[in-house]
C-alpha cells in the first residue's frame, strides 16, 4: 500500500490530505487530526478531529490563524500524542505548519532551512508568499 501522506517528524508528526486522514488515523494510530481547511464543513469523523481552518487566497494576514495551529501540532506532540495535519490538497496550508512547526520545535533556524526541510519529506509542499510572509512575522524573521 502506497502512503499518500509522510512523517514530518518520525512516528509522531503526519502531513497529508483530506482525502488521506482517516487512513493515516487508523493506520498510524494518530491521536488528532487536524484540519487546516477553511471550507470543510463540520460532519461525524471516525477519529479526533480539531478543525483549526487557515484561509487560502485571503488578503487578509493570516498569522493568528497559522500561529494556532502551529500550536495545536506542537503543544499535542509535546503532550506525546500522534498528530496527522492536513488542508485539503497537502500543499499550500499543511505546508505552512510543516514549516512552522519545524521551527517551533528547534529542527531549522529560518524559513526557508524548515521550507526545504518539509519539502524533501512532501515534495508537493508549495507555500503562497503570503503564507510565507505570515510565517516571518511569526518567527521574527527578516
Amino acid at each position: 500500500m502506497t502512503k499518500e501522506y509522510q512523517e514530518l517528524v518520525k512516528d509522531r508528526i503526519f502531513i497529508g490530505g483530506a482525502a488521506d486522514a482517516r487512513a493515516a488515523a487508523a493506520t498510524e494510530n494518530i491521536d488528532v487530526v487536524i484540519d487546516l481547511r477553511a471550507e470543510a464543513a463540520e460532519g461525524e469523523y471516525d477519529y479526533v478531529r480539531v478543525h483549526s481552518p487557515i484561509v487560502d487566497d485571503s488578503d487578509e494576514q493570516q498569522d493568528e490563524s497559522i500561529k494556532k495551529a502551529i500550536d495545536q501540532v506542537v503543544d499535542a506532540y509535546n503532550g506525546g500524542k500522534k498528530v496527522y495535519f492536513h488542508c485539503a490538497g497537502g500543499s499550500n496550508r499543511a505546508g505552512t505548519v510543516a514549516v512552522g512547526t519545524l521551527l517551533a520545535l528547534g529542527k531549522a533556524d529560518t524559513v526557508e532551512e524548515a521550507e526545504a526541510q518539509a519539502t524533501a519529506v512532501r515534495p508537493i509542499i508549495m507555500v503562497k508568499p503570503q503564507l510565507k510572509e505570515s510565517l516571518k512575522r511569526i518567527f521574527h524573521q527578516d
